[in-house]
């Protein structure tokens, strides 16, 4: 199991020392969750933020953008640093155009599902996709509670990304998870869990990131 911690539990004042925390504590990737106010009813920063920060840590950055139009933006968070870009199925970008323009960067492209999207809605695009993000809480909010009736559609996904042969296909779950429901996820199918409350709340964040991982084996 990899960890992301989500920096939107981080302390903004010291947002680029808490990554580099996150980095000494053992994360694998960084979350990155940029809101527009719009799609989601919650601001928090944009490309220029993820410029300043993206020395503070070699580890993949994992951008998830929940915003109303990301194909306007895609180029700005790729050349700001991003590694990964997720966007929203729900959202108003041609998803075919916006998974082009992310490729046209280089980088890794995923798909995002809300609680209420059903998991066959990432099924058309699987084979261009390296990755499907679950949210387990509705977006926009971190500390909410894990909706364990997601779990369903990981396994959904994960079925049918085995059924096209695709064997590097990575499944993220987003949203209240920590040591009482992440062995639930790994075996529904999870690779990358988006840890926020359960690790920077931790007194000792390098201790509950071990934990987590633990408790999959």
């Amino acid at each position: 199991m990899y960890i992301a911690p989500s920096l939107l539990s981080c302390d903004f004042s010291r947002f680029g020392e808490e990554i580099a925390r996150m980095d000494k504590a053992g994360a694998d990737y960084m979350h990155l969750d940029v809101m527009d106010g719009h799609f989601v009813p919650n601001l928090t920063f944009g490309a220029p933020v993820l410029k300043w920060v993206r020395p503070f840590s070699e580890k993949p950055f994992d951008v998830h953008l929940m915003i109303s139009e990301p194909l306007r933006y895609i180029d700005d968070f790729a050349k700001a640093g991003a590694d990964i870009i997720t966007f929203h199925v729900e959202a108003d970008s041609d998803i075919d155009e916006t998974i082009a323009k992310v490729r046209s960067h280089g980088i890794k492209v995923g798909l995002v599902i809300k609680p209420k999207t059903p998991a066959e809605a990432v099924f058309p695009y699987l084979e261009k996709l390296d990755m499907v993000l679950v949210m387990s809480v509705e977006p926009g909010f971190g500390g909410q509670s894990f909706m364990a009736d997601m779990l369903p559609k990981v396994t959904a996904i994960r079925e049918e990304a085995n059924r096209l042969g695709l064997e590097d296909f990575l499944i993220e779950i987003d949203g209240g998870i920590g040591e009482q429901n992440i062995k639930q996820a790994h075996d529904a199918g999870v690779d990358i869990c988006v840890a926020g409350t359960s690790v920077f709340k931790a007194e000792d964040a390098e201790k509950a990131i071990k934990n987590l991982k633990a408790l999959c084996e």
